[in-house]
């Protein structure tokens, strides 16, 4: 049977890295949920980075960069970190440079893995369906808060693992996987009344960008599954 872990932090991962697994990253609020809006509505290619400057470099090649810092918009960047920014008739077809706080360190931080996916609630279903077809041991990496636990990250991961456990083609003896399922079975029945409690969901709301939270949770959006392609991120299929 494929083996489930999930690491609630990106300083955690070296103690769970394994090349030959299939990593799902993680960050609800918001980078992996605007990456999966971008391809859904019509981005060709986005290039994560790591740092500023790296951003501000390929602004100055012309690119069109999405970045934030501290959930702030960079003064040079054409776009922040929220699924509301990438309207189809600003992406569609075009490559755009994104660097955040949190999601795109982890999507880089998992490159040496088998495959690195996106995920989020936008497209479960699909990564789902995936990871069972895959046939490979899965992380969950939660991109979290500054390596700091993230609450809303991790009720994701433990909606996956349930989702997973439930085929009967996964098991798990970790433990932050079983502790994950354990706190959203709890935040289910009413979700975004739980993720209120969230540090994240607080920063949000002080920034004016807190309308994205119901959105970012919500469930089978889209079936596209945005895929890192050596430095690009890319949809599954277009591999």
């Amino acid at each position: 049977m494929q083996k489930i872990e999930v690491c609630f932090s990106p300083l955690l991962y070296p103690l769970y890295e394994n090349p030959d697994a299939i990593v799902v990253v993680v960050d609800i609020l918001r980078a992996t949920s605007s990456i999966i809006t971008a391809f859904h509505n019509g981005v060709e290619k986005l290039i994560p980075v790591r740092t500023v400057e790296e951003a501000r470099t390929y602004k100055n090649k012309g690119y069109l960069i999405a970045a934030e810092r501290d959930g702030r918009i960079l003064d040079f960047a054409d776009f922040g970190n929220s699924p509301d920014n990438f309207t189809p008739d600003k992406i569609s077809g075009k490559t755009v440079v994104y660097s955040t706080t949190n999601g795109t360190q982890a999507i880089r931080m998992a490159g040496k893995h088998h495959q690195v996916l996106v995920g989020g609630f936008l497209n479960i279903s699909a990564i789902t369906e995936y990871l069972i077809s895959g046939r490979r041991n899965v992380l969950i990496l939660c991109a979290a808060w500054k390596n700091k636990f993230s609450l809303e990250d991790s009720v994701f991961a433990g909606a996956l693992t349930d989702k997973l456990l439930k085929t009967g083609k996964f098991h798990s003896i970790c433990d932050s996987a079983i502790a994950a399922r354990d706190l959203w079975l709890l935040a289910k029945p009413n979700l975004i009344s739980y993720i209120d409690k969230a540090a994240n969901r607080h920063r949000l709301k002080k920034l004016g960008l807190d309308n994205v939270i119901e959105y970012c949770h919500t469930q089978d959006v889209t079936d596209i599954i945005p895929v890192l392609d050596k430095d690009l991120l890319v949809p599954l299929k277009k591999m």
